[in-house]
């Protein structure tokens, strides 16, 4: 009795297997034509055509154009969230110059890993959308930077959750400005080390004020 249910699971592994290899190969594409052809230009034929896939195998996961690229962006989100909740767990109960670090570090790394990527999607984020994605991210990223704080034991901030919020907005800017290709990318290492040290300063700063 056990051999033909061992069997029914076994046939649908590979199903999944390729339903995911398709899907990842779908937002690449997706990717690729927005960086090279912009988003007005951004067509399931094209993405369809650079994923080596026909336009009816995109239709089977995607309904249309925006699906797909909502889809992008959520995953693209999702990973900077990721990213940056792991790093402000392992500087949990750290001094707070490392929380800074850790703060400053994982959102810069994974925003601008790749610059060009990312400005892609930030055209993307602007529809689609984006506005939630990106106030849900806010949610998520705020509680960890809330939660490192209060267990930093060289700080004791009266509202972490303020604390934390402005000091997350303050990245916010400098990363748009590279994103929107008003400053060199070459400066993006230059602008990590001030924003640490910006961010550490304000951090211990407003302990002082409690």
């Amino acid at each position: 009795m056990n051999a033909p249910v061992t069997t029914l699971k076994a046939r649908k592994l590979p199903v999944q297997r390729r339903s995911r290899a398709t899907r990842e190969a779908l937002h690449a594409a997706a990717i690729q034509v927005l960086m090279r052809d912009g988003v007005r230009q951004c067509t399931t034929t094209r993405v369809a055509e650079r994923a080596g896939v026909s336009v009816g195998s995109l239709y089977q996961y995607y309904p249309n154009r925006d699906a797909l690229l909502a889809a992008v962006l959520s995953e693209h989100l999702t990973g900077i969230a990721d990213a940056m909740s792991a790093a402000l767990a392992l500087a949990c109960g750290k001094p707070v110059a490392e929380v800074a670090t850790a703060l400053v570090t994982s959102f810069l790394e994974t925003k601008l890993r790749n610059t060009d990527e990312s400005s892609a999607l930030y055209a993307v984020s602007e529809e689609r959308g984006g506005a939630e994605m990106i106030a849900q991210l806010r949610v998520r990223t705020l509680a960890a930077i809330e939660h490192a704080l209060k267990c930093a034991p060289d700080v004791r901030l009266d509202n972490p959750a303020m604390v934390g919020a402005v000091a997350f907005d303050a990245l916010i800017g400098p990363v748009r400005s590279v994103l929107e290709g008003h400053v060199p990318r070459d400066q993006i290492p230059a602008i990590k080390d001030e924003l640490i040290v910006l961010v550490t300063a304000y951090l211990k700063a407003a302990d002082a004020l409690c």
